[in-house]
């Protein structure tokens, strides 16, 4: 008799937490997998409950998505095709310019080189940053890469064959781990080791790549802390008037057009934002219009301070 009031109780407890699931699910942009049948065959109600807080939650990621389909505009002055992601992430906002194209899956090229340099420190591939790492000695396209360097400055100049001896020493086997692990994309790496996110078939979006980001940037990677920390302070590129500035840039070649991206996030008093731009690459020169462009964006959508 003393359990005469527990019904009752149990139905409070359940409708606290499935207020609780729904606005975890809102604030962390996912839809929570709730509704098995609970004790004494509850499993209808629990299903009913399920699926309208799947949808409630649903509701709640797409109010966080603005699209600022104004900025294309931006974009057409550059002569460029492309995109724009950018995730607020303590209100959970992410604002995308052409939402289609940030949501398309596309090879990551060098801005790979984020989690691999985490991969690499993580399975001892390289003993710290300031390991030197043979290139190989082969020609290389650009002139800057044929050197032998430290993980630092092989993120600093982009150098793929570098990243390539990585690759082989860590393996197939720990690259498909970690890059599950990780989460990062499709996850897919194919059998050829030195090449799957050059030419595929790893692909990764750009609104992926803002969500990805922000776990970097906070350190919340399954991971030590310490190798976070240092691969966070490679990608620091800028810091000054009240913000810092966490950068990589990537040129996909094997693809017609080609794929240029230029990923980060900006540090700004309590506030992060993580972002994304890619854009077709039909001429050399075309790569040069990544940064000046995602920084216009940064600065219109309040990320960076007007220039």
């Amino acid at each position: 008799m003393q359990h005469s009031s527990d019904p009752a109780r149990r139905r409070r407890v359940r409708t606290t937490l499935g207020v609780a699931v729904l606005t975890a699910s809102a604030l962390f942009g996912g839809t929570a997998a709730h509704g098995a049948a609970g004790p004494s065959g509850g499993g209808t109600a629990a299903a009913g409950t399920a699926a309208a807080g799947t949808a409630a939650a649903q509701s709640a990621v797409q109010q966080r998505t603005v699209v600022r389909d104004d900025l294309q505009a931006l974009f057409r002055q550059a002569g460029v095709r492309g995109t724009f992601a950018l995730l607020d992430v303590k209100t959970g906002q992410t604002t995308v310019v052409d939402r289609r194209r940030a949501e398309q899956r596309l090879i990551p090229a060098s801005t790979f080189k984020i989690p691999h340099a985490l991969i690499a420190l993580e399975t001892g591939a390289v003993k710290d940053e300031n390991e030197v790492i043979p290139y190989g000695g082969k020609p290389q396209p650009f002139p800057e890469w044929e050197h032998d360097m430290n993980l630092g400055d092989a993120i600093r100049v982009s150098n793929v064959p570098v990243f390539q001896t990585l690759a082989r020493r860590i393996g197939v086997k720990r690259e498909k781990q970690w890059v599950n692990r990780l989460g990062y994309g499709n996850r897919q790496i194919g059998s050829v080791v030195d090449q799957f996110w050059l030419e595929g078939p790893l692909e990764i979006s750009a609104t992926e790549q803002t969500r990805f980001l922000s776990r970097v940037a906070r350190g919340q990677l399954p991971a030590s802390q310490h190798n976070q920390r240092t691969v966070r302070e490679l990608l620091k590129i800028e810091e000054k008037d009240g913000y810092a500035l966490y950068a990589k840039t990537g040129w996909g070649m094997s693809t017609k057009p080609g794929i240029g991206w230029w990923v980060g996030w900006v540090e700004r008093g309590d506030r992060l934002y993580t972002f994304a731009l890619n854009i077709d690459v039909n001429a050399d020169e075309d790569t040069k219009k990544r940064i000046p462009l995602a920084r216009e964006l940064l600065s219109r959508l309040g990320a960076l301070p007007a220039a």
